[in-house]
């Protein structure tokens, strides 16, 4: 993720086999391939020296376990945050740095291999529509909304409004569902008996939240647009593992500091998310997306935290489960900067 400074690779021998098959990995419309993290369309393929990537998820909680053990017995490790995607989100790649993206770009779809092209295709073909192909007019990594015919505002001729543009986004963000609600039905049968909550991260995409296409949010894979709550279908889904945690990010962002040009929008789409965990009756949690050490930030990380403020009749209603503070380092520790940090936490814990 930007601002990141470790990069965890997947494994070598998973490399290796990508060496042979490039098409195990997410694929941009231009056919960039992304190593993060391996496409959604081999969850199924046992193309892994016999076992599929769903088994390999399984495989390596089941490793963790075993490892694990005495530090999940005494209980000391009370949360376990599943990865589902890149840098641990639920989410597609569709914002890489590595590939020339740069804020506010809307991002490109990474759908493009032929694994989940394939499976697009009889979906097309089910729905009645064989000739439906893949977007092709959905830009670059770093257009505007409105340099596309996808995304743009302009006029009727949206391709995303259209009945082939709602039947790729339903099929692009369902797909996305459909494999962290798989991946966290086997670490519910892994992790089974172990006092732990599990809990899953959703990316905060913020940036075209004011466009009425959301383009960032849909080449990442949530359908969120206009009278259509793309982040619900996720909460739900959550919900139905014994109310996994729903994570969410940028907490400590406000409108005010955002680039006018990217129609930013944090504070609503912080609450949307939130809200919508809430109403789904599963815990949520959140953090802050780049390091900031000042209190105007921690204040609005204390608002999104207890959105109706501190209820002096007792715990309030809506309140987060848990906070994910970035991060530890000497900055946080000198000065003045590490006095407002304790009055944060301290304030965080004023109201349980």
């Amino acid at each position: 993720n930007v601002g990141d400074a470790v990069n965890i690779p997947i494994p070598a021998w998973v490399r290796d086999v990508g060496e042979a098959d490039p098409d195990v990995y997410y694929t941009s419309p231009g056919g960039a391939r992304n190593q993060e993290y391996l496409t959604i369309g081999v969850d199924d393929r046992p193309l892994f020296h016999g076992r599929t990537a769903i088994q390999l998820y399984a495989d390596f909680m089941e490793s963790f376990r075993e490892n694990m053990a005495d530090l999940l017995e005494c209980g000391l490790i009370v949360d376990i945050e599943v990865g589902l995607g890149p840098a641990g989100e639920l989410r597609y790649p569709s914002y890489p740095e590595s590939q020339g993206w740069a804020f506010p770009g809307i991002g490109q779809f990474q759908c493009y291999d032929k694994y989940l092209e394939e499976d697009f295709r009889a979906a097309a073909t089910d729905a009645g529509h064989p000739e439906w192909e893949l977007p092709d007019d959905a830009g670059e990594y770093n257009d505007a909304p409105d340099d596309t015919r996808f995304f743009t505002a302009d006029g009727a001729g949206a391709t995303y409004l259209t009945e082939k543009g709602r039947f790729f986004l339903t099929w692009y963000s369902s797909k996305l569902i459909d494999h962290g609600d798989r991946i966290l039905d086997e670490a519910n049968r892994v992790f089974l008996g172990c006092t732990v909550k599990l809990a899953a991260k959703v990316s905060g995409i913020h940036w075209w939240y004011r466009h009425p296409s959301h383009a960032a949010e849909l080449t990442a894979g949530y359908y969120n647009v206009d009278g259509r709550d793309g982040y619900r279908p996720i909460a739900r889904m959550l919900a139905r593992h014994d109310g996994a945690v729903l994570n969410f990010t940028c907490a400590e962002m406000r409108n005010s500091e955002q680039a006018e040009e990217a129609m930013s929008a944090p504070e609503e789409l912080v609450q949307q998310v939130l809200s919508a965990g809430w109403r789904e009756g599963t815990e949520v949690a959140c953090e802050n997306a780049l390091p900031r050490y000042d209190r105007r930030a921690y204040n609005q990380m204390l608002k999104n935290a207890r959105p109706n403020g501190v209820d002096l009749g007792g715990v309030p209603a809506r309140r987060v489960a848990a906070v994910t503070y970035l991060r530890l380092t000497d900055e946080l520790l000198a000065g003045s900067k590490y006095r407002a940090f304790k009055t944060f936490v301290r304030k965080m814990h004023a109201d349980q």
